[in-house]
């Protein structure tokens, strides 16, 4: 097995599988946790809009996925208004409809206005409202753009409870990006807690996961490289994993989302 290939299958196992459509449909989220299944094993997660949840759940475990594949939905998305009380609400909403993990906007555009405190205020009630589940915060990094607004989302995110930092909605411009992903990887090792990454947006083929991968392993060690600590976000990327690893997809890319 060559390097990239090692890459493909580790990066395999630590992607949320994602559909993110306007168009999206109970039939389209089958069909997406249907192409969970594959020869060479099942990401960590899929991720759908919360009125799909349960169609997730449903066929998750008509596949016999249910206690492999969890299932994660976005809120305050894609926006990332500053309404903190409409966030929470759609966060607790979400995990009581059956959600495992949950991605919430960050206020970024308060904080590039100079407001830190709502973003802090709103992971924290949407932490609250998660309960057990995992909240992943979205940092839309790709619209923030400097460095030092990148880092500072990345703090009060960790100061608020964040479980995960994730870069990118995958519905701007510019999302997931190396130089990114290497300013939040080092608040997280600096914070000292455990808090994960999840790279969304962008990452279409093995060789470009390979890269984050190996970004993550110098900054945070090898083993720290679990599903519990790195995610990717992606649709178009199991394909490009599957044809890397010499398996035929059998199914069309989902539109839309990452």
């Amino acid at each position: 097995m060559t390097d990239l290939q090692r890459a493909a299958r580790q990066a395999l196992a630590l992607m949320d599988l994602t559909s993110l459509n306007d168009d999206d449909t109970d039939a389209a989220i089958e069909a997406l946790c249907q192409r969970a299944q594959t020869p060479v094993g099942t990401p960590a997660a899929v991720c759908v809009y919360p009125a799909f949840v349960v169609a997730a759940r449903r066929a998750l475990t008509a596949y016999r996925l249910n206690d492999i594949v969890k299932i994660a939905t976005v809120t305050n998305f894609p926006h990332g208004g500053d309404d903190i009380m409409a966030a929470a609400r759609q966060t607790r909403a979400a995990v009581a409809s059956g959600a495992d993990e949950v991605d919430v906007v960050f206020p970024y555009r308060a904080l590039m206005a100079g407001n830190e405190a709502v973003g802090v205020a709103l992971v924290e009630a949407c932490r609250q409202a998660c309960g057990s589940a995992t909240l992943k915060v979205i940092l839309e990094s790709g619209e923030l753009a400097a460095p030092s607004l990148i880092r500072r989302a990345s703090e009060l995110a960790i100061e608020g409870g964040a479980d995960f930092l994730k870069t990118s909605t995958g519905k701007v411009e510019v999302n997931a990006t190396l130089e990114a992903a290497e300013i939040m990887l080092q608040v997280i090792r600096d914070s000292g807690k455990e808090v994960g990454f999840k790279a969304a947006g962008g990452v279409r083929t093995a060789a470009e996961a390979q890269a984050y991968l190996q970004l993550a392993e110098r900054l945070m060690g090898a083993d720290w490289i679990t599903p519990a600590h790195f995610r990717f976000g992606a649709s178009g990327l199991l394909d490009d994993l599957l044809i890397t690893l010499g398996v035929e997809s059998g199914s069309a890319v989902p539109r839309g989302g990452y």
